[in-house]
């Protein structure tokens, strides 16, 4: 009850936000203005304009090669440590195996497919001979790989031959073309 206000007490007038000193706006308008380029830097931006394909085509090509680049070090790194710690009769078997190679090579004079095929397979026979269990899951593998090569070449030749030369209508099984 005391402490509303009274009828006959004058109304104060009510302080407006800009009165405030803590609101104050300020008088002038300020207004941004870019300076103007200098030479230095419109050649520069052209350079940077005509180099951005290139340089977003490097970018791209580094982060495709970047984990191929990191396997291979770390294939690196793991062979390294594998011929440092090398299981006893290593080297000598590499020694017959690559001696393989060289006389596969050897025999394989005069004809490009010979060498193509003499010296890995030598070298595939001198190491089934050290290395009989991961000869046969290699051949096992191979030879998969080698049918499935070949079902869909045989694919393929199907249907080439069946848009080719099964049309009805085709000019070179028409009746009247014998």
């Amino acid at each position: 009850v005391y402490a509303s206000p009274k009828k006959d007490s004058p109304h104060k007038a009510s302080v407006k936000v800009n009165e405030l000193s803590l609101y104050s706006v300020p008088e002038g308008q300020s207004k941004y203005v870019e300076e103007p380029r200098t030479p230095l830097e419109e050649s520069i931006s052209h350079l940077r304009h005509y180099c951005e394909p290139y340089t977003s085509w490097c970018q791209e090509m580094y982060s495709q090669t970047k984990p191929k680049m990191q396997s291979l070090v770390q294939w690196g790194l793991g062979s390294y440590e594998y011929l440092q710690n090398a299981p006893p009769g290593f080297f000598p078997r590499l020694g017959v195996i690559s001696f393989a190679g060289i006389v596969g090579l050897l025999l394989a004079r005069g004809s490009k497919i010979k060498k193509l095929v003499y010296p890995p397979g030598f070298m595939g026979l001198a190491a089934s001979l050290y290395y009989p269990q991961q000869a046969i899951v290699f051949v096992q593998v191979s030879g998969e790989k080698l049918y499935d090569w070949g079902l869909r070449g045989y694919i393929v030749i199907e249907d080439l031959w069946k848009e080719n030369f099964q049309k009805p209508g085709n000019v070179k099984n028409s009746p009247g073309n014998k």
